[in-house]
């Protein structure tokens, strides 16, 4: 028979599953936190001090008004400003780079437009590391970095984080996490993933699908992507590159996308079909996400051709969309980036297209709704990523980082 879990195995996962608890739902009191872990509360009191000793989390009397008579039960807060992530958003035409805090507060950030055309990995990694240095540079003395992570609009080997493809910035198998991390002189590596997973993460615990197991997000940028939430984990594939919703083929023989086929809902949704449509192609004076939310206001204010280019649009959205609900029967559909703005300005035509594509059973219960998060999703979802180490073994990370063997943080 197989041999259960250690003591020190259960004490271990028992720390990082209250760790994530006050890191998802926020500051929790003792008793909280022994109802929902299902333990004593001498046995959080024990876990919570090995946090404390730790510097992840600090115990306080409850604040404010409606504590109860007697002896209080002491409120376990993550210690978001000591503990905190890099995290990086690497866009088509932006640059974000933010120190996001234990607990999931953005403590501070640069951004920065990026010109489209193209891409110097060496020129963007620089840009990235000394904006992530400016962050560091004001951490406190004890503050401590416990992971970085990337979000990239391209195809990720999940083996080694080597960028694949990526069409909008026309460029493949680059490794720049690793260049990355080298340029910052932290000791960690630096994760990078597909944005849109990224963002499904984010929403998923962060956002509108907070309780929602099963959800798949879509993402607009210059591009069109896809992250799938299954049973609570994000559908990765065999390599990495699950999700890639933006290249399945709604349109055969119709526009030709960036990879290479024709009729991709990227093809027939992304910026560029819309603007076409819109009669603003390439020679719109506003970049990017601006220029999408631009045709929306137009639309809103009885532009003819803004509506019926969003219609269109709407339109094979809604069928990409009834594609999904058929095959992986999401409790929700979340729109991010600049879908959030194209659905809606389309919501009609997409739902139309739903009931009319999609069978009756899986779409009965289905949600559509837009990110919570907005244009931070991606990099929210950065953060959350970075975390996965620490918030699976916290004493372990935390004693390898301030090991000054080991490594210089």
């Amino acid at each position: 028979m197989k041999a259960g879990p250690s003591p020190e195995e259960i004490r271990r996962h028992n720390l990082g599953t209250l760790l994530r608890f006050v890191h998802l739902r926020g500051p929790s009191s003792r008793a909280t936190l022994a109802e929902a872990m299902g333990l004593n509360r001498s046995t959080i009191m024990a876990l919570t001090a090995d946090l404390t000793a730790a510097g992840l989390v600090r115990e306080e009397l409850p604040r404010g008004p409606g504590r109860r008579a007697g002896r209080p039960s002491l409120v376990v807060r993550p210690e978001g400003t000591r503990v905190y992530v890099l995290a990086f958003d690497l866009g088509v035409d932006r640059l974000a780079v933010a120190r996001v805090g234990l607990g999931g507060t953005i403590l501070d950030r640069r951004e920065a437009s990026r010109t489209r055309g193209e891409f110097d990995p060496n020129e963007t990694v620089g840009a990235l590391a000394g904006a992530a240095r400016a962050l560091t540079r004001k951490a406190g003395r004890d503050a401590v970095c416990v992971g970085a992570a990337m979000a990239f609009p391209g195809t990720v080997r999940r083996s080694d984080d080597v960028i694949r493809f990526a069409p909008n910035l026309e460029v493949g198998d680059v490794s720049l996490g690793d260049a990355l991390s080298r340029r910052l002189g932290l000791g960690l590596p630096v994760a990078v993933c597909n944005d849109a997973n990224l963002g499904a993460l984010a929403e998923h615990v962060r956002g509108v699908g907070i309780g929602c197991d099963d959800l798949i997000y879509l993402h607009g940028d210059v591009g069109f992507g896809g992250g799938i939430v299954v049973g609570g984990r994000l559908l990765g594939g065999q390599d990495g590159y699950g999700g890639e919703i933006g290249h399945m083929v709604v349109n055969p023989g119709g526009r030709l996308c960036g990879c290479g086929a024709r009729g991709c809902l990227e093809a027939e949704v992304g910026e560029r079909t819309l603007l076409a449509h819109a009669g603003r192609a390439e020679s719109s004076d506003v970049p990017g996400r601006d220029a999408i939310r631009a045709v929306v206001d137009a639309a809103d204010r009885g532009d003819v051709q803004a509506r019926d280019a969003l219609h269109r649009v709407g339109d094979w959205l809604g069928k990409g969309v009834a594609n999904l609900v058929n095959i992986f029967n999401p409790g929700m559909v979340v729109f991010g980036g600049t879908l959030r703005d194209i659905y809606l300005g389309s919501a009609a035509q997409v739902r139309s297209a739903l009931a009319t594509n999609a069978l009756s059973a899986p779409r009965e219960n289905v949600k559509l709704r837009t990110a919570d998060l907005g244009d931070d999703a991606t990099l929210v979802g950065a953060a959350e990523f970075a975390f996965a180490d620490v918030l699976a073994d916290p004493v372990e990370v935390l004693t390898r980082l301030r090991s000054p063997e080991e490594s210089p943080v």
